[in-house]
């Protein structure tokens, strides 16, 4: 019996790699290497089942522990020939290469089977986020041959039973009292062959396109929502249903506003006479201008709350607020008449009209005194 190659040299990882760590290597080693990338490369599908081998051990903490104990999977039990590790294998693939939002593939290879889901990023400006909008994306997927119609096979032939499997799509080999199931290289697990493949599609029954979509983005998205297109994913495999499409939305930042759930807050500058006077002042809103009353008297860091004025919400529940913070802005340049002007308002000052200074001192005497 051979010695076989180290586990986790096998997924060229070390021996402390985190769980993280051997999932991706498998993923990126069973894609890699993987019979449907390989057709008829029988050094690839060894390799695959290699890697698949060790993923089963390593990726299991159990095993993984006692196979870093003992070097198997458990005192006493080997890894040759490993029973039902090849019908085991299909789950374990499945596991790593689930669709993007948890759908899984018939692996049998025999029946239909739904197309994958496709996922689309799109960046959209902030005013667009907020007032909803409609875009057209450009989709590349796989779409059923519209030559054989799925088939694969020329017209005038159709595909015919695989003759190493009998149609079963598998290949059963006995070691000793021991029966295991291979995937038939022949079909690749199809059950059937095309010999006489489709010009167009070269017998895969599915062509690379592109299509042009329209997707209608509703008023409140966020960055992270995801907006699903049904159907239009990449094609079904011998008459199995379309996968869908998700439309993941990134909103960029705005200059001026941040936005907290449905609400918006604005820094707004005023002038010191204005705060000291009061004034009636022109703030911005996500859908124009609005006036703002400033009492006299306000102080940095003062917000108001305009209703109604935020992002509307995205299941329709009314929208949020506006929260305008003011503060002072401090000239930090004066002509010659504002300096005499402000020289002499702080001759009159003398504390009067500064409660808060007055009271930080009256505090600081209390403690020294």
């Amino acid at each position: 019996m051979n010695q076989k190659r180290d586990y986790y040299e096998i997924l060229g990882i070390a021996r402390a790699a985190s769980p993280e760590d051997i999932k991706k290597a498998y993923r990126r080693l069973a894609h890699r290497h993987h019979p449907d990338k390989n057709p008829g490369d029988r050094s690839a599908e060894e390799r695959f089942k290699e890697i698949s081998e060790a993923y089963e051990i390593l990726g299991n903490p159990e095993k993984r522990q006692a196979y870093d104990q003992f070097g198997t999977a458990g005192p006493g039990r080997g890894f040759e020939g490993f029973g039902g590790f090849e019908s085991g294998l299909g789950s374990i693939f499945d596991d790593i290469f689930e669709g993007f939002f948890g759908g899984r593939t018939d692996r049998s290879g025999r029946g239909a089977q739904r197309g994958a889901d496709l996922r689309y990023n799109m960046e959209i400006r902030f005013e667009e986020a907020a007032l909803g909008v409609e875009k057209e994306i450009i989709v590349p997927r796989l779409e059923t041959c519209h030559v054989c119609r799925g088939s694969g096979a020329r017209a005038g032939s159709q595909p015919v039973v695989c003759r190493a499997c009998r149609g079963t799509g598998q290949l059963r080999f006995s070691q000793g009292f021991l029966t295991v199931s291979q995937t038939c290289g022949q079909c690749r697990g199809e059950g059937r062959v095309v010999d006489h493949p489709c010009p167009n599609c070269k017998g895969l029954g599915q062509v690379k396109a592109e299509r042009t979509l329209t997707v209608k983005i509703p008023a409140g998205v966020e960055t992270g929502t995801r907006l699903k297109l049904a159907g239009e994913g990449e094609a079904g495999v011998r008459g199995g249903p379309p996968g869908d499409l998700y439309v993941v939305i990134t909103v960029q930042e705005h200059p001026i506003f941040a936005r907290h759930g449905d609400d918006l807050t604005c820094e707004v500058p005023i002038s010191f006479s204005q705060a000291a006077l009061g004034a009636q002042i022109e703030i911005p809103t996500i859908s124009g201008r609005a006036t703002l009353k400033v009492p006299p008297g306000s102080q940095t860091g003062t917000e108001f709350r305009m209703k109604g004025k935020g992002f509307p919400n995205l299941r329709g529940y009314g929208r949020g607020d506006l929260i305008a913070r003011i503060f002072v802005e401090v000239p930090a340049h004066l002509t010659a008449k504002q300096r005499d002007l402000l020289e002499q308002y702080a001759r009159l000052e003398n504390g009067a009209g500064s409660p808060l200074v007055q009271g930080f001192w009256e505090k600081v005497k209390a403690l020294f005194d």
